[in-house]
């Protein structure tokens, strides 16, 4: 199309003019595009959801094009869960290596079942294996901005917060009083998780 592109655009200012996200979101930049046809990618947790309509669309079946032989499809495996999707949830209980292993996630997994949510991890927690790849929040994982995020034993690397920071309201437990996840927090407890998370889901019904 011969047009240049803008990705991560984060607001619409005018027809032409966009600002965007760099540095995983750490710096903004105010662009104006002088294509007559815009191309962009944009944050969608940057937008309000637009409302249902009820309207319908028309669903049309199309062939595929001949195989080129280059690729073949393997298997698809979807894990199937009752607990709120981790993109759309109001309420996200996200963990990160503080809490030590998987196992150790069940004390999360309890809490945002009571409070109808969903579980995230940071990528540090992801890595290490405690839980798998689809509860990954961040940069390389799932951009959210549910109305109330909880971080637990998550110390806030840029990746991460870049991930979440779009949040309504953040509260987080950290026993390390320095750590980064404070100065994006609304709310922030000093505390050794493993005593904090459990006397919460006590008080949770």
């Amino acid at each position: 199309m011969d047009v240049q592109p803008a990705t991560d655009v984060m607001q619409v200012v005018s027809e032409d003019t966009f600002v965007r996200g760099m540095y995983a979101g750490n710096a903004l930049a105010t662009i104006t595009m002088k294509d007559t046809t815009k191309v962009m990618t944009v944050r969608p947790t940057s937008f309000p959801k637009a409302e249902r309509t009820g309207a319908e669309a028309a669903v049309e079946s199309v062939e595929g094009g001949a195989s080129a032989g280059l690729s073949e499809w393997k298997s698809e495996e979807v894990r199937a869960s009752e607990r709120a999707d981790l993109a759309t949830a109001s309420i996200v209980v996200a963990g990160g290596r503080g809490l030590k292993n998987g196992e150790n996630f069940g004390m999360l997994e309890e809490m945002a079942t009571k409070v109808s949510g969903a579980v995230g991890a940071s990528r540090a927690a992801v890595d290490a294996g405690f839980v798998p790849n689809e509860y990954q929040v961040g940069q390389t994982g799932k951009v959210v901005a549910p109305d109330f995020y909880f971080a637990v034993g998550i110390s806030g690397a840029i990746q991460h917060l870049a991930g979440m920071k779009d949040s309504k309201v953040i509260v987080c437990v950290n026993k390390d009083e320095e750590a980064p996840i404070f100065q994006v927090s609304d709310y922030g407890l000093v505390a050794d998780l493993f005593k904090a998370v459990p006397e919460i889901n006590e008080k949770l019904k």
